[in-house]
């Protein structure tokens, strides 16, 4: 079993859809990591079903993916032109519907307790989508508003996918459903830190463009803490604004002043260590190889 027999079964479900321009849409958005199905191969490996939920649950996310190009507005996508730029905004959403509604289509064909898990990940990245909109509209300084937020919107649905595949596999669904959570959110902190360090090339869209969509991620919110009431005003007045190089200065230059990038990483570190001890415990050297190389690709 590999993510090539995954990649197989995505590609028969779109077929079966049997609609050339749609078919032809959803080929252009980029594949990626594959996160999700490297999980499930790797906790339920040579199992029949697993190949099938893999497939259901990548076409979720890709599905939530076309819609957060719209919501955010984005030209680009891993790299490339995102679909919305590609193909306008209807066609994006109306694709992603397309997407959620085969995979929820084929998703009942399992068992009514993993349908049940999937769709209730689902209501709950839209819930994350919902309150990320909300949250950047205007700056936000609570921590655990934003921790709410990553769960929903990035984790809810990583879990999801290493409790279905625990249950295929008859193993104990709570410890890989920690893992998943763990994971996910520690995957999501390291994608807003990677905003700040990374360059454009690197990340295929602008560098710190997360804080002018107004994304309030966490390094903002420790940095914030950490100012003096003049800083503070000037750090908001700068929130939804295109930085020039002098405000961009200012604001790496306080990241760097008061190690806010190195507290965060060490928060994300603290979570996927957790989940690595968790898989140190269970014997599984694979997936404790995945949370090391999700750190690793970053830092």
């Amino acid at each position: 079993m590999s993510l090539q027999a995954v990649e197989k079964e995505i590609d028969r479900l779109i077929k079966e859809l049997n609609e050339e321009d749609i078919i032809e849409i959803i080929s252009k958005i980029p594949a990626g990591k594959r996160l999700r199905a490297r999980l499930m191969l790797e906790i339920a490996p040579n199992i029949k079903e697993t190949i099938k939920g893999a497939a259901i649950i990548e076409m979720i996310h890709a599905a939530s993916l076309l819609h957060d190009d719209v919501i955010d507005n984005a030209s680009m996508r891993r790299g490339v032109a995102s679909i919305n730029a590609l193909y306008g905004n209807k066609s994006a959403i109306m694709v992603g519907d397309i997407l959620y509604s085969k995979a929820f289509f084929e998703l009942v064909g399992f068992k009514e307790e993993i349908a049940k898990i999937v769709s209730n990940a689902v209501v709950n990245l839209s819930i994350g989508e919902r309150e990320d909109v909300r949250l950047s509209e205007e700056f936000n300084p609570n921590k655990d508003r934003y921790y709410k937020m990553i769960y929903q919107k990035t984790a809810a649905l990583i879990e999801a996918a290493s409790e279905f595949a625990a249950i295929l596999a008859n193993k104990d669904r709570e410890i890989y459903k920690t893992y998943g959570r763990n994971l996910g959110i520690a995957f999501q902190m390291i994608d807003d830190i990677l905003d700040i360090i990374s360059d454009s090339k690197t990340l295929g869209k602008p560098a710190l463009s997360d804080f002018k969509e107004g994304k309030t991620t966490l390094p903002y919110i420790y940095l914030y803490e950490a100012l003096n009431k003049e800083d503070k005003k000037r750090l908001k007045s700068l929130h939804k604004k295109e930085l020039n190089s002098s405000e961009q200065s200012w604001i790496l230059e306080k990241f760097k002043e008061f190690n806010i990038i190195n507290r965060c990483k060490n928060e994300a570190l603290g979570l996927i260590n957790e989940a690595i001890d968790l898989m140190q415990k269970a014997g599984e050297k694979g997936l404790e190889s995945i949370a090391i190389k999700m750190v690793d690709r970053s830092f």
